[in-house]
């Protein structure tokens, strides 16, 4: 291989940003990925049958269409199509009943009952000023912000426990039950600091940008990046695991899209002995159990509003989920646990055989957990949509254990890259003025173990790769 400016390991959609924003500073880019397709975390596969198309971990995605970077990036020219359903989200109680997220704010609080005229107070400002809010919490800790009065509106609320901002806000069960299921995305207990923030920012964006599907899956949206990078002269090698840095080709700056773990298994004595330490440190979270569902009808919900939703919660009410949360913590799994479901193929053909469907389902479990949940995964969504069962043709099953085996970032099933709580919201992977570099000159970290962590948004890539180009001037 012929010498590079910039190397990036991993090929995930930040390794991606990294090379893209390298590349247009005019760098020549190489990008490494172990296995022999590139994507990470936005990957598509036929893993149940034939003609049944399955995201292997993101399915929906808000922050892909409200991501600063990625709006900057002209991703249609290279396929990329977003179908955005009907309602964002639809969250079914054992009534029969539902409250839902579309991109009308004024539907969604009428769902609410209630409740509706304390979400519009919650919500209006925030939505209005949602650009301002992501441009500040979408990276590295913003000092000064950038956008003072903005942020301070969110954080009055985000700072909070979602658990206490539902009970302080709202009286009724659904709005209540909505707002836990959002949270819920976090993986950390509803009690916890911060996870108001979660709930906030896809709410805010639900009515904002919607939550959309790519057409065909999620591959589209690593395909597209792709072909982008590939338009500017940007090289990527598949199949190509790098244990050491010694692996590589010569380059002046080398970005890293793995979380704290492998960087100390790649790096080894390169890195000073105090920042390998800290990185031992650094805390991964719950992990998840995902089942993929060949069906031959769609999901027969009881809420009529269920069928209108790419993504639909199954937790029940708020206590109930603030439960099924806390066991998790606890090193236990709730038999009746949150279970985060995208119905895909009822709005993109393209995922089943014509008149067939595919489901997308998973819940949180304990780091490293190596159990099948699958029964009480299918059972919740039986509980809302009777029937369920008889539709199941074939389903497949990714425990904790098995999604490290397939992503080595999943380290014990943690999609996140590591815990997202306010010790380790802006400070991962460790606390420096900028938490991408490392001690070691031409060497950064651009995974979602640094800021603003999980999420289809590339925002850690770019970020990261912006802190290089700094470094190359210096």
């Amino acid at each position: 291989m012929t010498e590079f400016d910039a190397l990036i390991i991993g090929s995930g959609p930040n390794g991606l940003a990294a090379a893209i924003t390298l590349a247009q500073a005019g760098q020549k880019v190489l990008v490494l990925e172990a296995e022999e397709t590139i994507g990470g975390g936005t990957r598509t596969a036929e893993i149940t049958l034939p003609g049944f198309n399955h995201d292997i971990c993101s399915a929906i995605h808000p922050l892909g269409v409200a991501s600063p970077f990625f709006r900057r990036l002209p991703l249609e020219e290279f396929g990329l199509e977003w179908i955005y359903p009907p309602l964002a989200l639809a969250h079914p109680l054992d009534d029969g009943q539902a409250a839902i997220l579309s991109c009308s704010l004024e539907e969604s609080a009428d769902s609410m009952g209630s409740d509706g005229r304390a979400y519009r107070r919650l919500m209006i400002p925030l939505v209005n000023e949602w650009q301002a809010i992501l441009a500040d919490i979408l990276g590295p800790l913003p000092l000064p912000p950038r956008h003072p009065v903005s942020l301070a509106r969110f954080g009055f609320y985000a700072l909070r426990s979602v658990h206490s901002l539902a009970e302080s806000l709202f009286r009724g069960e659904s709005a209540q039950a909505l707002i836990a299921g959002l949270a819920g995305h976090g993986m950390l207990p509803l009690e916890a600091a911060t996870t108001a923030s979660i709930a906030l920012v896809l709410g805010i964006l639900a009515h904002a940008v919607g939550w959309p599907i790519p057409r065909g899956g999620s591959q589209a949206i690593s395909q597209a990046l792709l072909g982008y990078l590939k338009s500017m002269g940007g090289e990527v090698i598949t199949g190509n695991q790098v244990t050491s840095l010694d692996d590589l080709p010569a380059a002046q700056t080398i970005l890293l899209d793995v979380t704290p773990r492998q960087v100390v298994q790649i790096c080894g004595d390169r890195l000073p002995e105090g920042y390998r330490r800290k990185l031992s440190h650094f805390r991964y979270g719950p992990g998840v159990c995902k089942v993929d569902y060949a069906l031959s009808e769609p999901i027969p919900w009881q809420a009529e509003a269920c069928r209108r939703a790419g993504t639909v919660h199954l937790g029940g009410m708020l206590e109930e989920i603030s439960f099924s949360e806390k066991a998790v913590w606890r090193g236990e799994h709730p038999q009746r646990p949150l279970v985060l479901l995208a119905q895909p193929s009822i709005f993109d053909s393209s995922r089943a055989p014509a008149g067939q469907h595919t489901a997308w389902a998973y819940c949180h479990v304990p780091h490293g957990s190596s159990q099948d949940v699958s029964q009480s995964i299918t059972a919740q969504i039986e509980r809302f949509a009777p029937g369920f069962q008889d539709l199941i043709k074939a389903k497949h099953v990714y425990t904790a254990v098995d999604l490290q085996s397939y992503n080595a970032n999943y380290i014990g099933g943690d999609i996140n890259g590591g815990v997202q709580d306010w010790r380790q919201l802006f400070t991962r992977p460790v606390a420096r003025w900028s938490p991408y570099t490392t001690p070691v000159k031409g060497l950064y970290i651009c995974s979602s173990s640094t800021p603003p962590g999980g999420g289809v948004h590339g925002m850690c890539g770019y970020h990261a790769a912006r802190a290089a180009l700094k470094g190359m001037r210096n």
